[in-house]
């Protein structure tokens, strides 16, 4: 494209410029050497002043800050479970979390925990000799753990822990017995009955008998009282490092006089006869400068006073100082004049010299600036091209000194500024998940496109009628909260910055349903520009795009909380079902997530390379909280059977009756013996001896249906034998049944026998088998063609077997083979309605992850037989913390609760056996996840010693 030819008018538009440009250059040099000459000294004054105000309300800020970090970490320790009562654990993480706290933070002194019971717990740095010598301190030891307890007979213990700067323990020892108890400190009594951060006033520390104050504040379980110490020496040198410069002077004062902290050197304070210190006045320190500036000086944050002392000139101020709640306290600053002003009134006559050269060597410039108008004018051209070529992201020329060249530049940059951010909304809108990541970049963008100052995004509240601030930009001061919609919107037109004359506007984003969504607020200069239906339409138009968006995140949001729930529902009505597994579903998950994101946070090792994104873990944990889902269709009653004659109930009774019978049988044969004329002896003996048999042959049943112990041969021909003995039934066992039941009757026993009829004392019946439903029979064979989902597993011959000898014949645990495979059923069930769902691309390996837990390293497990090397990571640690909450639960009937080296030891057979990962269970064995969830949720009695690499040499087969 050729280039316009160059206007005949642009000399005259050079020489103009030219010399416009050496006149403005003249008068600024003349008003530059005039204000320096005749001014200097009134705008160095002014200068100095406002240089100390700033100063000295930067001192005042940061001094403030000197105390926000012992309420923060008053505040940590209040909401800290670990300070319920002093245990061992207590020392481990002090010494471990707040001795870096407190080395970052000298101005501490101390801090410690006081106990309702008269328990005492303290971490101290122990940087001064006066306290080193108090607890005799070792040479090398930096911090000290003080434990005081107190003992059943009243007496006290105070066991002392000496650490070094690395937290290694150096020595500890029990110090002799004394007075001191937290309960009757000012700090602890005023603290009990507060629940806000408390300051006690100067006072004596019991140990060291320095003056200090106390930061103090109950905890929230209502049972201590937490404190920080810090010593008025301490504020002291923290007020001195405060300094504004090298002769500034820093002190806070009560009002009378009183100094709590000074920057220069104080004497030590004297303890008065009641035990308080004596602290000094501004008079008793010598501080000239501070003392006339508290007796003349008025409390404000906005004036300075200039004041002569000592022959020098001093500019201070005096400060209400709230950085110490509960004391009434001044902050006093003053520095000379001179130190402030630094260098500038001796450079004077440099600055004047120096402006006066840079002009003379600058006015040629302005000859030069007509030949740059042509460029600017080719500048635009290109510009203007480049736009036509769908490029709008580069901005035009900069400024220029002609106006209408300078406009249409800006003109051309506001366009492509425009669509280009409309271009890159468009991208933030499709791309960014995250609603609250998207509404800050797009508010930005925004702003920008229509040339606004700031904004604000405000987005409803679900059920509520009102706003929340959700996003600004560029917000000089704190956006106006919002209140109830919509009484209260559209809101008044008021400033959000101070910047100058403008307004704002507010836009409604409502869905496609007309539900409103939020409200955007814009703040724009008062021009024509922004007022018009042009700017109020294109605005629309952009907001219409942000309401879409948000609609669309909240309802995915919205359907990714339904899906939580459903959840958790289905998770906790599984618990709910059986009071004997209630908790499972929800501890397991809470394990699996602890143990991967331990392994995702790794960095060496094994599992280096693994890592879990949001969507993957997101993805895990959705399957650890589904991995038992098919529960929902195990029969209760076989997964809580304790004893093997159990179905809907223990049905050791019905056998217990039976033998009920018998012995009133050899009772009526007994007399019946007499009536015929039998020695009476004889019968006795007869009778006893039937009744210790059936005694012992019930005592034999019943310990057989507990299931213990392994079932031997001969105990299982006992049982047969016992089986054997026959009672008389006179009833109809037909009659008082349901439908199904006299149907099941009908076919087991067509030809019902005679009454009154022999019944065995034990016995397997044709009614006691439930077959299988062959439109329902479950496809989990290998061979069957309705196996889809590769189960391989063995079917029963028969749904249900209740038959007595059945049962009580099992070897081993409660569970006959039919009711093993019901219960294992529940992982068939699980991967069956999981893989029906319609999961999304970044879910698609939950109805895996969750189904595959019962799989095993040997390709034993079930229900899909899958070996190890084909079961990714995430499905091992499904399998070893279902195995490990599995051993510890405390709720399952029919195993009494196993404690934590027992648990530990069997799983590291089961490593050995091929059952689980041998790797991953080493790193379990080694981490602390094991134990942090044994403090969460196991008993206290199960807690005990375990000795990792012993069971690890098991695991590794050695």
């Amino acid at each position: 494209m050729p280039h316009p030819p160059r206007s005949a008018r642009a000399w005259p538009i050079r020489h103009i410029i030219a010399g416009i440009t050496v006149i403005a250059m003249t008068l600024v040099a003349v008003v530059l050497i005039s204000l320096s000459w005749f001014g200097s000294k009134r705008a160095f004054l002014d200068m100095a002043q406002v240089i100390a105000l700033n100063a000295s309300q930067l001192t005042a800020e940061r001094s403030r800050r000197m105390i926000a970090p012992g309420e923060a970490m008053l505040n940590v320790l209040a909401s800290n479970p670990f300070i319920r009562k002093v245990r061992e654990n207590e020392e481990w993480m002090l010494r471990t979390t707040l001795a870096p706290t407190l080395a970052a933070n000298p101005l501490i002194s101390s801090l410690y925990v006081g106990y309702r019971n008269g328990d005492f717990l303290s971490l101290r740095p122990l940087q001064d000799e006066k306290t080193r010598h108090y607890f005799q301190a070792p040479p090398r030891a930096d911090y000290l753990i003080n434990m005081l307890t107190r003992l059943e007979d009243g007496s006290t213990r105070n066991h002392l822990f000496f650490y070094d700067a690395q937290h290694e323990l150096l020595t500890q020892r029990d110090q002799s017995e004394n007075a001191f108890d937290p309960r009757t400190r000012p700090w602890y009594t005023q603290s009990m009955t507060n629940d806000e951060i408390v300051t006690s006033g100067p006072y004596a520390f019991f140990t060291n008998h320095q003056a200090g104050i106390t930061l103090s504040r109950s905890a929230r379980s209502g049972q201590a009282v937490v404190g920080v110490d810090i010593t008025l020496t301490d504020l002291g040198k923290g007020l001195a490092s405060l300094r504004m410069t090298p002769s500034a002077e820093l002190a806070l004062a009560t009002p009378d006089g009183t100094i709590i902290a000074y920057s220069g050197a104080t004497p030590p304070a004297s303890i008065q006869p009641d035990g308080q210190p004596r602290l000094s006045s501004l008079d008793d320190l010598g501080a000239a400068a501070l003392s006339r500036l508290w007796k003349t000086a008025p409390s404000s944050t906005d004036s300075v006073l200039l004041y002569e002392e000592d022959g020098r000139e001093w500019l201070g101020a005096a400060f209400p100082f709230d950085g110490i709640q509960g004391l009434d306290l001044q902050l006093l600053v003053t520095a000379p004049a001179d130190e402030l002003l630094g260098d500038l009134a001796r450079n004077r006559m440099h600055m004047v010299l120096i402006s006066s050269v840079l002009i003379l060597l600058l006015l040629p410039l302005g000859w030069s600036t007509g030949s740059s108008v042509g460029h600017a004018l080719e500048r635009l051209t290109d510009r203007a091209r480049r736009m036509s070529l769908f490029d709008f992201s580069r901005p035009g020329s900069g400024s220029t000194r002609l106006r209408e060249v300078g406009e249409l530049n800006q003109v051309m940059n506001h366009v492509g500024g425009t669509v280009q951010a409309f271009l890159e909304i468009s991208q933030t809108l499709g791309s960014e998940p995250r609603i609250e990541a998207m509404l800050a970049q797009v508010l930005e963008k925004l702003v920008k496109a229509t040339r606004c100052l700031d904004g604000a995004v405000y987005l409803s509240e679900d059920g509520r009628e009102s706003l929340l601030l959700a996003a600004t930009f560029n917000v000089g001061k704190e956006a106006p909260e919002c209140g109830a919609w919509p009484e209260h919107w559209p809101p008044p037109d008021v400033d959000m910055n101070d910047d100058g004359p403008h307004e704002r506007i507010t836009f409604e984003l409502r869905s496609r349903r007309g539900h409103l969504e939020g409200l955007l607020v814009l703040t724009h200069a008062r021009d024509p520009d922004h007022t018009s239906p042009e700017f109020l339409s294109f605005t629309n138009q952009l907001t219409g795009m942000l309401a879409m968006s948000i609609e669309a995140r909240q309802f995915m949001q919205a359907q990714k909380e339904l899906l939580d729930a459903i959840i958790r529902v289905l998770a906790d009505a599984i618990d709910a079902k059986s009071p004997y597994t209630g908790g499972h579903c929800e501890r397991v998950p809470q394990l699996a997530i602890m143990l991967a994101d331990q392994i995702a946070a790794e960095t060496s090792g094994p599992y280096a390379d693994f890592t879990l994104n949001e969507d993957e873990r997101y993805e895990f944990r959705l399957a650890a909280w589904l991995h038992d889902c098919g529960k929902v269709t195990s029969p209760e009653h076989i997964i809580d059977k304790a004893t093997k004659l159990e179905v809907i109930h223990n049905r050791i009774h019905e056998i217990r009756m039976r033998f009920e019978v018998l012995w009133r049988d050899a009772e009526i044969n007994r007399l019946q013996a007499r009536l015929a004329g039998e020695d009476e002896d004889r019968a006795a003996a007869t009778l006893n001896a039937r009744h210790a048999q059936l005694q012992d042959d019930f005592r034999f049943v019943a310990q057989c249906n507990i299931g213990g112990e392994f079932l031997s041969d001969e105990a299982i021909a006992r049982l047969h034998q016992i089986a054997e003995t026959t009672w008389m039934r006179h009833f109809d066992d037909s009659i008082g049944l349901s439908s199904a039941e006299l149907a099941k009757l009908a076919i087991s026993r067509p030809h019902p026998p005679e009454l009154p009829a022999a019944e065995s004392l034990l016995a397997d019946k044709p009614e006691h088998i439930v077959p299988w439903d062959e439109a329902r029979k479950p496809a989990v064979e290998r061979d069957d063609p309705r196996n889809t989902l590769g189960f391989d597993m063995k079917l029963p011959a028969c749904r249900q077997n209740a038959g007595e000898l059945h049962n009580l014949t099992i070897r081993r645990g409660t569970l006959t083979e039919e009711d093993r495979f019901a219960i294992n059923d529940h992982m068939v069930q699980t991967l069956t309605m999981l893989t029906q769902l319609p999961w999304p691309r970044h879910l698609e390996r939950v109805p895996d992850i969750a189904a595959n837990h019962h799989e095993r390293m040997d390709g034993a497990g079930y229900p899909r037989r899958i070996p190890g090397e084909k079961l990714q990571l995430t499905e091992r640690i499904m399998a070893l913390v279902d195995v490990f909450e599995a051993l510890t639960a405390a709720d399952r009937p029919y195993k009494p609760s196993k404690t934590l080296s027992e648990s530990l030891r069997i799983m590291a057979f089961m490593c050995r056996d091929g059952h689980l990962d041998p790797q991953l269970y080493l790193y379990f064995l080694r981490s602390p996840v094991w134990l942090a969830y044994a403090r969460d949720f196991m008993k206290t009695a199960q807690i005990d010693a375990v000795d990792a690499e012993a069971l690890a040499r098991i695991a590794e087969g050695k």
